[in-house]
């Protein structure tokens, strides 16, 4: 299994940034490639998302779950077809810094098994092998995180700030 983990402080209390994280179809406006997000349920256990990505000349559907949820710490999915992944958004109060009320640490934690995505999932143009378009999204999977992850500070606090991502691949 790879691992992306991306990982800031944002300035919010935990219960704001639970609240704000379990918005899923919200997150179609932070990605470059996440077109639209379709949700059947509230956002809790059992809840179901249609995302819809498109990249280079590919479109994709992916389906996942929330599979479980620890208000106001964690919520965890997991692609329900064509592809072995899953993961979470961690939330934990830290110690903010002078003259900032609350400050929260938020884990954006991925993990998936690349090999396991199924060729059939994707109608690839001619002469192009599924092996080659996950090489190519590999590197897009830390830069999408990363854009994520800051637009979702960006968003929460109201106004831009350059915070720090920390990025890490396994």
């Amino acid at each position: 299994m790879d691992e992306i983990e991306a990982r800031t402080v944002v300035y919010a209390p935990p219960e704001e940034l639970y609240d704000f994280l379990l918005d899923f179809p919200g997150y179609a406006r932070y990605s470059e490639y996440l077109d639209r997000v379709h949700q059947d349920g509230d956002g809790a256990v059992g809840t179901r998302y249609a995302l819809e990505f498109s990249w280079w000349k590919l479109s994709y559907t992916a389906r996942s779950a929330v599979t479980g949820v620890d208000p106001p710490e964690r919520i965890d999915w997991r692609i329900v077809k064509d592809i072995d992944a899953e993961g979470y958004w961690g939330i934990t109060p830290t110690e903010p810094p002078e003259g900032v009320e609350a400050a929260t640490e938020v884990v954006l934690h991925i993990e998936y098994d690349a090999e396991s995505a199924s060729a059939s999932a994707v109608d690839l143009p001619r002469l192009v092998s599924m092996g080659w378009v996950i090489e190519k999204i590999k590197p897009l999977v830390r830069k999408e995180a990363t854009r994520i992850v800051r637009r979702v500070v960006d968003d929460i606090e109201g106004e831009p700030r350059d915070a720090d991502v920390e990025i890490r691949t396994g």
